[in-house]
């Protein structure tokens, strides 16, 4: 049994902050029903800003299998009034729907909330776009680099003398991770009270919510927080140092008096820790600029890993900084299951990141790869929907499932 077993999810979706969503739902055991077309594909089947990949075959795109997985595919053309009818029939047996649209496409399409609501009266709608569905700012459009700008986490997040950093894919994933949450939250409030929800979800405000500590600053202490590295407010050394290989590095972070005697002591205790000016807390936050460089010596004469292990060893927050290969031979990583070997029928084996949360009652799980396209086109329609197959075919013929 797991979280969401027995619930059911018309996913309209589409890219990264939308159908990662839905996915984390479908890991939960949400049966998550995506909705699409050969007319117009989920963008990630052919093309992903990420890597700059793109794929040839609308089935063998890595992308949209590691955004998609556990989901369930059917092909309706709803810019057809039939295609629509039959999305409403999706939407009037299912608990929760979802779409990332730019606000307005599917009030225009006929699946707008106000028309699901006639259908299924106690859905949980997510909507979610740019900025919301309502308001001044309703029809900017954006992608993840805009949600963390507006969101100001762009701001905060470089060096002192370089721009803001440009944040991308992550971001979505971190705005879908939310989205995922109020889903959740609509549906546990659904099965107390019974009744259905709108959730208008603004995908800037969402990375917004992640620094609320920095607003609180602001607001309270008249502090304007900008970029900083990775230099801490008060610890010192906090740094990510160079280590020996080509771009190979480390981050340490001191805390403590106790834990920088322990540094120095795995340092070797060499004569420029015993300097007064690093005596104290204050003083080696004062002077971190000198203290970084002289800290880099040790690390640079050493691997990524062998400075962790050392540092570690002696009670020091340390770890590597990893590559995407590193990361999956990672020790800790596969010894947490991190990542799972999943059979695609058309891309064939490939790793994809495990669930990421450990529940025992209830487990969450990959139970398959993504769904090729209209996969499941006669389950939904035949068996879901009680369709017969005369009728599918015929619609088939009329583009209508397509």
């Amino acid at each position: 049994m797991r979280a969401l077993q027995g619930m059911r999810v018309a996913d309209f979706t589409w890219v990264w902050a939308g159908s990662y969503a839905t996915m984390l739902l479908a890991l939960l055991g949400a049966e998550v029903i995506k909705v699409e077309s050969h007319q117009r594909p989920d963008m990630t089947r052919t093309f992903t800003f990420s890597t700059g990949q793109v794929f040839a075959d609308l089935n063998r795109s890595t992308a949209f299998n590691d955004l998609n997985l556990n989901k369930l595919s059917v092909t309706l053309n709803l810019s057809h009034p039939k295609g629509v009818e039959l999305a409403k029939r999706i939407v009037s047996v299912s608990d929760a729907a979802a779409e990332n649209m730019r606000p307005g496409i599917m009030e225009k399409l006929g699946l707008g909330y106000s028309a699901l609501r006639e259908v299924k009266p106690d859905i949980v709608y997510l909507s979610s776009s740019a900025c919301g569905a309502r308001g001044p700012e309703r029809h900017h459009v954006g992608y993840a680099p805009t949600f963390a700008a507006l969101g100001g986490l762009s701001h905060i997040t470089g060096y002192p003398d370089a721009e803001p950093a440009s944040l991308r894919g992550p971001i979505d994933l971190r705005s879908a991770t939310a989205a995922a949450f109020a889903l959740m939250a609509g549906l546990y409030h659904h099965q107390r009270t019974g009744r259905g929800q709108y959730i208008d979800f603004s995908s800037w405000e969402s990375i917004a919510f992640l620094i609320g500590e920095v607003f609180l600053d602001l607001e309270m202490n008249g502090r304007a927080r900008s970029r900083n590295g990775n230099r801490d407010q008060h610890m010192a050394p906090h740094n990510c140092y160079p280590c020996r290989g080509d771009d190979k590095w480390v981050s340490i972070a001191v805390s403590t008096d106790e834990e920088w005697q322990a540094l120095r002591q795995t340092m070797g205790n060499p004569d420029w820790a015993s300097d007064p000016k690093f005596a104290d807390p204050m003083g080696r936050w004062q002077h971190q600029e000198e203290l970084d460089r002289l800290v880099a010596r040790w690390t640079s004469q050493r691997t990524h890993y062998e400075a962790t292990e050392a540092l570690q060893r002696a009670g020091v927050a340390a770890a590597p900084s990893l590559s995407g290969l590193e990361l999956l031979r990672d020790a800790h990583s596969r010894e947490r299951g991190m990542f799972l070997e999943m059979e695609h029928p058309e891309i064939g084996k490939r790793i994809v990141v495990a669930p990421p949360w450990k529940l025992s009652p209830t487990p969450a799980r990959v139970n398959r790869p993504s769904p090729l396209l209209g996969e499941h086109n006669e389950y939904v329609f035949g068996e879901l929907l009680g369709m017969s197959r005369d009728e599918m075919e015929r619609l088939q013929e009329e583009r209508v499932i397509y």
